[in-house]
């Protein structure tokens, strides 16, 4: 039961048409010179200008100056681990992207904007969140997740809106009595860059 706060960014679960999600990822560059953030599992990220993966610092409230991938942009999907080299020449598999990491970096991204995700609301909800949207209750950053997990710690805004927003809610994972309900939600057409016909 999630009588707690203890969010955990989006965690995938199956597909939104009831077929299990088997896992499948896309691979991206993080900028080999490095990036100034933490990407942790459950946080989404977008393709920057330079063509490498980056965190999603937006809500996602609207889908205009607020969306995912930067204004009127969506977001490529959610972020899963990545692999490197270290400094000792060891291949290292890693829950999350250490910041300023150098190299050879691949990110492992959850790309098909058909996947339903579980999240933790950031406060109570009555049933009739089901079918209404939601966002990020806090922008994500850096510090938006543990280095001792590597999981992000965001949560979605119990505060739903009818107007367009990164995600719908299409089901609930926890009683919807509980103090911070986990729900399921799936990426909102123009907040996915699939659905999005806007180029970078």
């Amino acid at each position: 039961m999630a009588t707690t706060a203890s969010p955990y960014g989006l965690r995938p679960i199956n597909r939104v048409d009831g077929m299990p999600y088997a896992g499948a990822t896309s691979q991206f560059l993080i900028d080999p010179a490095g990036t100034g953030t933490n990407l942790f599992y459950g946080q989404v990220v977008l393709i920057n200008a330079n063509g490498y993966i980056a965190l999603s610092t937006a809500t996602g409230e609207d889908l205009t100056t607020n969306n995912l991938g930067g204004s009127g942009l969506g977001a490529i999907g959610v972020f899963v681990g990545c692999s490197y080299i270290n400094a000792q020449g060891q291949q290292i598999y890693a829950q999350y992207y250490p910041s300023g990491t150098t190299g050879v970096v691949t990110a492992y991204v959850v790309t098909d904007d058909t996947v339903t995700f579980q999240a933790q609301l950031d406060g109570s909800a009555t049933q009739a969140v089901l079918g209404a949207n939601t966002f990020f209750a806090a922008v994500q950053s850096t510090s938006t997740g543990s280095t001792r997990t590597g999981n992000s710690t965001s949560a979605l805004d119990a505060t739903v809106q009818t107007a367009a927003a990164a995600f719908k809610i299409v089901g609930f994972a926890s009683p919807v009595t509980d103090a911070y309900p986990d729900v399921l939600v799936k990426f909102n057409p123009g907040a996915h860059a699939f659905s999005n016909a806007v180029g970078i």
